[in-house]
């Protein structure tokens, strides 16, 4: 199965993340990582599956589950709770990290921000009432920009004032 040139790059980057953690990027984990970041959009289980069937006759549920724990915990990709699905996240050397999600209603798309201000607040409001936050995934949900600018009226189409 080939990947576009930028998964490729960044399936590189991953094995040198997890050799460096001592874990290993197996073909399988590789494969299924390399879906997710070819996809563009937040990717399910299932639907992982189902390519994966192109490939691996063998491929079942808990296959895709046990490849995306493992993605999971060595933080190269997200689970979108809102939305069931994955999206990649390679690029922090760090593993976890602030990250939040502004989720289109109207296309779907999903846009990863990491504002360390917001990521802050919540730290400090947690705090005034005793509470340790350990991680935090913020998931947005509002319209892109793109969306929001197909949906605006064209001045043309208004009617003139009376």
């Amino acid at each position: 199965m080939g990947f576009s040139p930028r998964t490729e790059t960044l399936l590189t980057h991953a094995a040198a993340i997890c050799t460096d953690r001592g874990a290993k990027l197996t073909d399988l984990r590789r494969q299924v990582l390399g879906l997710i970041l070819d996809s563009g959009q937040p990717t399910g289980a299932y639907d992982l599956l189902n390519q994966l069937k192109t490939t691996r006759q063998g491929a079942a549920p808990p296959t895709v589950y046990r490849a995306l724990d493992f993605l999971l915990e060595q933080g190269l990709i997200h689970r979108l709770e809102r939305l069931s699905a994955f999206v990649g996240c390679v690029g922090h050397d760090e593993g976890e990290h602030a990250a939040q999600f502004l989720i289109c209603r109207s296309c779907g798309k999903v846009i990863e921000i990491e504002d360390h201000a917001l990521s802050h607040a919540l730290q400090e409001a947690a705090r005034r009432v005793g509470f340790t936050v350990g991680s935090a995934t913020v998931q947005a949900e509002g319209q892109c920009a793109a969306c929001a600018r197909a949906a605006a009226p064209v001045a043309a189409d208004l009617p003139k004032p009376a």
